[in-house]
Order: structure tokens, then C-alpha cells, then sequence
């Protein structure tokens, strides 16, 4: 290791949950923090990304008046600090540049800050748009011990860890705003240790946690030796200040929280996310649409494990071609988690409906309209609720039939938020199985049986979509991998199938524009990171 000390630092990292915009109450927590640190005997504070900001914070960051803001904090933070070194992630402008920025807070004053050098304008980052990238390395002196400090994707690539390094730096402080997806914990462990083996720096790696729209952040901050062996490592999706040492050449902890498994954190996400979304835009609680099938049980499930029972309620809409084992399974499961449950019936409204249209339909054989009108009929229940209550609608719609259309525009898409947006329906499945490892709260039957919409007699996903494994993986390929329908086909997959998926996908956008923001779980949602035009000519070639 690059070190000729022995100084030992104790240092405090900041895994906190902020709110974009609140630019006082994000200092409010820092400021605590730091209470908590100094309570710990702690040399420095080390804060996420932007966590004065939060992230991202997008076209704020086109406002004069937010940098003031941020500018006001800062100082009112760095008289806080006092003594205690705090490394704040924050927006600073200068003139007409903007910069996304890691000051060094130490002696009431601003003492330094280090401008990102690589911004990020992929998947579901838009920097390129708002900052400035930096150049230069920014190491400062703390007892002795030379500190790089990194920001987020600065990390991922090789060169600012090795200009800090060339600069002096002995360990290097990353601040991040990384957003979860499945594996992503396991990409970031592997990165880091990519850029430890390249240039012997010991790093600590703090990630924010909290859910902000469709972005959900999971902390997991940790810290690696100058020979990649992991010295302390947070829990995921746990807001926490942690305490850990530096002796001069190892981290010092007790905490090595042990990775969750896919299913785990896919769930724990969620519930962050649907907390957060309601929370932070002051929901008082969610309504959930309850059919007796899989995605609104769990959907359901989940609302009740981020909110408790008492902030959500169900509401069953049955039509003349609910099953009677929809109801029960519903019934069933509203008794075993203890929500407020109603029974709308639907069929008088579908009767006002039929003899409104009936001219208009009049020698016009009946076909998906009629189906449609039903999810409408719900979508208007609800949202009436949603009106007359304050609550939010959360849809229950899952990422297979997002990518597919396989959903009605102002039926089951009416509300506020998506849960399942992000979730394929042969994940939904695995979800709704490891819940119930930790208590029975979604039937078995609901489980077990075949999804089925119930807009008409006998009827089945499986009527209208690909099984859904097989559609699962042709959706991943075409949407994830951006492979094209030739290579699809190629890895064995029908090629009836491969055209009648990809037909579906391309035709629906139209539909996703118009649905709820949901929670990102995979590498690629439907959402900041899926930019294709609603008007197009293009046909994939087979």
C-alpha cells in the first residue's frame, strides 16, 4: 500500500435517506449526523452524492435559486461541523458552470471541493445535461493520512482513482447516488475492487438509500482494504450512520452484513420505494384494487409490509365473470393481513354502460371493448376513492404487461403508482413464494392457479400472451440486452413467438407513456433509461 503512515482515523459514514429538493432538510440530517459522528469521536463524516440535493435532482439544477439555497446549507452545515471534517456532496455553480461537487467542510468553512470528472448519460442518468465535468484530483491531510476523494461513477472507470493516487492519496473516499437493480451490489463490490488492485488504495464506498420517483437507492456502503479484502460492509436499504477505523493500512468494523438473496432484495426495494413515494409526496395511505389474482396479492403484500395494514385499503370489484374462488382468495387475504376490505360490485355499472352505447354498438358483434369498459368501470371506482379520501391508487400492473400492452389506458394503468412495473410476471411469482416464507399472507391458490384477467368466461393470460417464462426471456433479450429478434431466434427461441412479442412491445408504447412512474428493479425499465419514439416507422429485421 501507498502509505508511509500509521496515523489511525475514525471515520463515520452517512447512509442517508434524502428528499430531492428539500434542501433544509437534508441538512438537517447531515447536521445530525455530525452530531453523532463528534458523539463517536469520529475525524470525518463522509455524506453520498448531492446529499444536500438529493438525487437526482434534474431540472433544478437549472435554477439560480437552488444553488443559493445549497450555498446557504452548506455554510449553515460547516459551522456545524466545526472541528470535525465532513466530506458534503452538494450541487455548486460558479459563474455559468454547474458542477456536481465533493467539498471538504472543515474549520466553519468550506476548505476545498472536488468536481466529478466522468458524468454518467446512460441508463437512467442525465448529467451531461446540468454539470461540467471536473479535471483535476482533490487529496487534503487528516492527521497525517493523505485522502483522495471520488464521486459515484468516477469509480468505474480507472482514471480519477490513479490521478488521485499520482496525487498522493493513501485511501480514497467515494461519495454515490447508485441506484439499485438486481446484481447491481455485486457489480459495485467487483468495480471497486477492479480499481483497488490498479492503484493499492484502501477505499470507503457510501452509498445513499432511499427511493426517489422510480429510483430506488439500497446503500450497502462498505470499505475495502489496499488488497481488496472487505473491512466493513452496511446494511442494504437501512438508513444508518456507521462507525468504523482506519489503522493506516486496514479497516476496523464489526459490521459485514451478509448480501441479501434476488428475491430478498427485489422485495425490500419495493417496499422502499412505495414507503418513500408515499411518504415523501405526503400520501396518507394507498388503495389497491384486489381481482383474487397474483400481481394485485402481492402488490397488496407489499403495501402492507412498507405502510401497515392501518394506511391501506382493498377494494373487490367483482363483474359477473369473477370467479367464486376470486373472492375467496381475496376475502382470505385481506382477513389474514387485517386491511380495510369493501366489495363493489360492478355489474350494475356495466348494465349503464351497455344501454348508453347501445346505438352506437347496434350490429357490432361484441369483442374487447366490452372487456375493456369493465377495467374502466374500476380504474373510475378507484380513483373516485382516491379523490374522495387523499390516498393514492397503486396499480397492480407487472412488466410483462407493461412491455406487451397487455393492460387498458385508464382501466387497470389508472393511479398513482406502479408497484409491478418493473417486475415480470415469473419474478411476481417468485416474489409472492418468498413472501410467504416469512408468514402465509397470499393463498396459496392464488399462487397456483392460472392468471386470468376474468373480463370474460374461460379466460387466461395464456388466450392472448406467450407463456410467460418464455415471453419473460424474449422482453429481457429485446429490452435489457438490446439484442435483435434475429439473435433471439438464434438462442432457440419460436420464431412466432420472437415476431408476435416484439410486435406487441414496439405498438405499445403509446400505453407506457401514459402509466404511472413505478419502482426500477431490473438494469432497464420502462422509464428514465427506455427513450423510444411513440411515432415510428422502424421494423426490426428477422
Amino acid at each position: 500500500m501507498n502509505t508511509n503512515s500509521r496515523t489511525s482515523l475514525t471515520l463515520a459514514v452517512a447512509q442517508l435517506n434524502l428528499t430531492v429538493g428539500d434542501v433544509v432538510g437534508n441538512a438537517d440530517a447531515i447536521i445530525a449526523a455530525i452530531g453523532r459522528a463528534r458523539a463517536a469521536g469520529a475525524d470525518l463524516l463522509l455524506t453520498p452524492e448531492l446529499a444536500l440535493s438529493g438525487y437526482p435532482p434534474e431540472d433544478l439544477l437549472l435554477r439560480p435559486d437552488f444553488y443559493r439555497a445549497c450555498e446557504r446549507e452548506t455554510q449553515r452545515i460547516a459551522a456545524a461541523a466545526g472541528e470535525l471534517c465532513v466530506v458534503l456532496g452538494r450541487p455548486v455553480a460558479i459563474g455559468a458552470a454547474r458542477f456536481n461537487a465533493a467539498s471538504v467542510l472543515r474549520g466553519g468553512k468550506v476548505e476545498r471541493s472536488y468536481f466529478k470528472n466522468l458524468l454518467p448519460n446512460y441508463e437512467v442518468f442525465d448529467e451531461e445535461r446540468y454539470f461540467e465535468a471536473g479535471v483535476d484530483a482533490c487529496v487534503f491531510d487528516l492527521k497525517g493520512l493523505r485522502l483522495g476523494v471520488s464521486i459515484c461513477a468516477d469509480i468505474w472507470e480507472p482514471g480519477p482513482a490513479e490521478a488521485a493516487r499520482a496525487a498522493g492519496a493513501q485511501v480514497l473516499l467515494s461519495l454515490n447516488a447508485s441506484p439499485y437493480h438486481m446484481n447491481k451490489h455485486a457489480q459495485r463490490l467487483q468495480v471497486l475492487r477492479d480499481r483497488v488492485r490498479e492503484t493499492g488504495l484502501a477505499v470507503l464506498y457510501c452509498n445513499m438509500v432511499g427511493g426517489q420517483d422510480e429510483l430506488v437507492f439500497d446503500g450497502g456502503s462498505f470499505a475495502l482494504d489496499h488488497d481488496g479484502r472487505l473491512g466493513y460492509a452496511a446494511p442494504a436499504f437501512e438508513e444508518r450512520v456507521d462507525i468504523l477505523r482506519f489503522d493506516g493500512a486496514r479497516w476496523q468494523s464489526e459490521l459485514k452484513a451478509v448480501p441479501q438473496g434476488l428475491e430478498a432484495g427485489v422485495y425490500e426495494a419495493l417496499k422502499l420505494g412505495v414507503r418513500d413515494y408515499l411518504d415523501k409526496n405526503r400520501f396518507p395511505g394507498a388503495i389497491i384494487g384486489l381481482s383474487g389474482g397474483l400481481d394485485s396479492a402481492l402488490t397488496l403484500a407489499v403495501a402492507v409490509d412498507a405502510l401497515g395494514a392501518e394506511r391501506v385499503r382493498a377494494v373487490m370489484m367483482a363483474s359477473p365473470y369473477t370467479a367464486q374462488m376470486s373472492l375467496d382468495d381475496s376475502r382470505e387475504m385481506v382477513a389474514r393481513l387485517g386491511v380495510r376490505y369493501d366489495e363493489i360490485p360492478i355489474e350494475p355499472a356495466m348494465q349503464v354502460f351497455a344501454q348508453l352505447l347501445e346505438a352506437q354498438f347496434a350490429g357490432l358483434p361484441a369483442d374487447t371493448t366490452e372487456e375493456n369498459l369493465q377495467s374502466r368501470i374500476r380504474g373510475m371506482i378507484l380513483m373516485a376513492l382516491s379523490n374522495k379520501t387523499g390516498a393514492i391508487v397503486l396499480t397492480t400492473g407487472n412488466k410483462s404487461e407493461m412491455a406487451t400492452g397487455y393492460a387498458t389506458l385508464y382501466g387497470d394503468m389508472a393511479g398513482g403508482f406502479a408497484v409491478l412495473k418493473d417486475v415480470y410476471k415469473s419474478l411476481a411469482f417468485r416474489l409472492a413464494r418468498w413472501r410467504n416464507t416469512l408468514g402465509p399472507v397470499i393463498p396459496q391458490n392464488i399462487i397456483d392457479r392460472p392468471p386470468s384477467a376474468e373480463l370474460k368466461h374461460d379466460q387466461t393470460d395464456q388466450d392472448s400472451l406467450p407463456p410467460y417464462e418464455m415471453l419473460d426471456a424474449i422482453i429481457e433479450a429485446y429490452m435489457e440486452r438490446d439484442q435483435s429478434p434475429r439473435e433471439i431466434i438464434a438462442a432457440g427461441f419460436p420464431e412466432a413467438e420472437v415476431r408476435r412479442t416484439v410486435s406487441m412491445l414496439t405498438r405499445s408504447e403509446y400505453k407506457r407513456r401514459q402509466a404511472p412512474v413505478g419502482v426500477r428493479v431490473t438494469q432497464r425499465g420502462f422509464g428514465k433509461d427506455w427513450r423510444y419514439p411513440i411515432t415510428s416507422r422502424y421494423q426490426d429485421e428477422f
